[in-house]
């Protein structure tokens, strides 16, 4: 197994934290993974993505050309990065912010309202874990239960609140999907 992901979006919806935790739960279920974020000129609203590779090999690279899943939060991401994705890939898209689908027949693609459901539990703040939700749910490339030993070691030890917040937003993305 080799899969390649990116996430994208601009700087401070989270991507980069997406990809940290994806690659950390990787790594407790005890895969090979990579982990390679990339900042815009602006840290903060500025293009942001991280490419993470997950392999139960030994990995090659950590560059994710052609990368078999991708998570758009924005419309310029989806411009950016929507050709590059493997005949056969999955695409999920922030449906909240981006206007036009891909125009690609050969990808499967997956809209998540994060604007509205985070609505749902009050919070704006954690749209990329809504998203993370979603996209463990479609995978199944680690478990939502590692998937929030992840969040716990990230956010448990600076506030318990900030923790269960992240972990309702887990398991709504993961639940919004059948």
């Amino acid at each position: 197994m080799l899969v390649k992901m990116i996430f994208s979006g601009f700087g401070g919806q989270g991507v980069i934290m997406m990809g940290y935790l994806f690659a950390m739960a990787g790594m407790y279920e005890e895969k090979n993974v990579t982990c390679l974020p990339s900042y815009g000129a602006e840290v903060r609203g500025g293009t942001a993505n991280c490419t993470v590779v997950i392999s139960s090999e030994e990995i090659a690279s950590p560059v994710a050309s052609e990368p078999d899943f991708a998570v758009f939060m924005n419309q310029p991401s989806l411009i950016r990065f929507q050709n590059q994705i493997q005949s056969g890939g999955t695409v999920f898209l922030n449906s909240s912010m981006i206007e036009t689908r891909p125009i690609r027949g050969d990808i499967e693609i997956f809209e998540i309202p994060l604007n509205e459901l985070a609505k749902q539990i009050k919070s704006d703040k954690v749209m990329n874990i809504i998203m993370l939700g979603a996209l463990i749910k479609k995978t199944g490339l680690v478990s939502v239960g590692t998937m929030t030993r992840a969040l716990k070691e990230t956010f448990g030890h600076k506030n318990p609140s900030v923790f269960k917040l992240n972990e309702s937003a887990l398991m709504l993305g993961y639940h919004y999907l059948k």
